[in-house]
């Protein structure tokens, strides 16, 4: 049977059960250990990704007889009868609908163009029809429940044909963990392991007992007998869905921004060269003015002078900035020469080191105070701007 064989029968079927119904797969086989694995066996840490190639020793494999031919068995006591077209009947196919539109539609509470919007169909979408009147249609889409115009809407052998085309058959396993092949049989190699609830997409019933399959951009094989076949279109998604996207989006956007910001407020400056006393100098400033605040702030305020050091508003040497009329309180009263000549902590000598290197706690900031009386970014009891 052919992938639009394939595809046409689960739309057929997903008519006639409203809509997502999984179709038992249609050869039965005689089982084969080499293929089907219990979880017990062969460990969990094989079971939880479902692209990973499980390593199965033959005494494993062997312990998996029972198992598997318990598989078999039931598999054997199925009839096994193929969908056609014609055992459908028209109403019961009449039950699918697609959405006829190239982008989205809205779905609304009531059959009126005022009412409240409920959720959306995307393009290609489709659900089961509840209610029809008055050119419109009452349908249920995964989570969406609500009216929208027929304007918009495929139905009948429209519909079931855009479902064939834009669905996907998709291929689980019914046993803890079933092997992936690279050809056709039991001896060719393994791609992979479709776990419990992983699942692929299928390309082919090949009718053999082999469905072939997409794994991961390559072509694999599994034994029909030992998975089921689930035939899917995409859903629509309801308002409440909408804004918790919506804002989960939002609020990665805004921690991606905050990290872009707190990566430019610490992006390396550059270097300035400076004598030991320079540095010393330096260093008496940050104690007078942060000798209390974190590490943080001690290298701020070290950034704030080193900035009008390389700023062609201010004077282009530390002593010139850091002693210029009105500007460090410290160094106009006497407190900076006084700790200069005196002891200063290693966390402010450490500090200018650092702003001397280029480092920098708030980006290219020219000016710090008293947190509380201007708008900036907060480091501790200063804010930077």
């Amino acid at each position: 049977m052919k992938k639009a064989g394939t595809l046409m029968q689960g739309v057929l079927a997903f008519a006639m059960a409203t809509i997502l119904l999984g179709t038992s797969n249609g050869t039965t086989v005689q089982a084969r250990t080499t293929n089907v694995l219990n979880s017990s066996d062969v460990g969990i840490g094989n079971l939880l990704n479902p692209t990973e190639v499980a390593e199965i020793s033959d005494e494993e494999v062997a312990k998996a007889h029972d198992f598997a031919q318990d598989i078999n068995d039931k598999a054997r006591d199925e009839d096994d009868e193929d969908i056609d077209e014609d055992d459908i009947d028209e109403d019961e196919s009449s039950n699918l609908v697609m959405a006829n539109v190239s982008q989205v539609m809205n779905i609304r509470i009531s059959p009126d163009d005022n009412s409240e919007k409920v959720g959306v169909l995307y393009k290609d979408c489709g659900g089961k029809i509840i209610e029809q009147k008055d050119g419109w249609t009452k349908l249920q889409s995964g989570d969406v429940v609500g009216w929208a115009k027929d304007d918009y809407l495929l139905f009948d052998d429209e519909a079931i044909d855009l479902a064939s085309e834009v669905g996907v058959q998709l291929v689980s396993s019914k046993s803890e963990a079933l092997r992936i092949r690279a050809e056709a049989s039991e001896d060719a190699d393994v791609l992979g392991v479709i776990t419990k609830d992983g699942f692929v997409d299928m390309v082919e019933d090949l009718g053999n007992g082999w469905i072939q399959v997409d794994y991961n951009d390559e072509t694999g094989y599994v034994q029909a007998d030992y998975v089921d076949t689930d035939f899917r279109i995409d859903e629509g998604e309801t308002v409440a869905a909408i804004e918790a996207r919506e804002a989960e989006e939002a609020k990665r956007k805004a921690e991606e921004e905050a990290k872009a910001a707190k990566a430019k407020l610490t992006q390396n400056t550059g270097a300035v060269a400076a004598t030991t006393d320079e540095a010393r100098l330096l260093a008496a400033l940050i104690y007078c003015e942060a000798g209390n605040q974190s590490y943080e702030g001690k290298v701020a305020v070290g950034a704030v002078v080193m900035n009008r050091v390389k700023s062609s508003a201010y004077a282009g040497t530390i002593s010139g900035v850091i002693y210029a009329s009105g500007q460090f309180t410290p160094a106009l009263n006497g407190s900076v020469d006084r700790v200069y000549a005196g002891n200063i902590p290693d966390s402010c000598i450490q500090a200018a080191n650092a702003a001397l290197a280029g480092e920098t706690t708030c980006g290219t900031a020219l000016h710090f105070r008293r947190a509380g009386g201007h708008d900036g970014q907060v480091i501790g009891a200063h804010v930077f701007w």
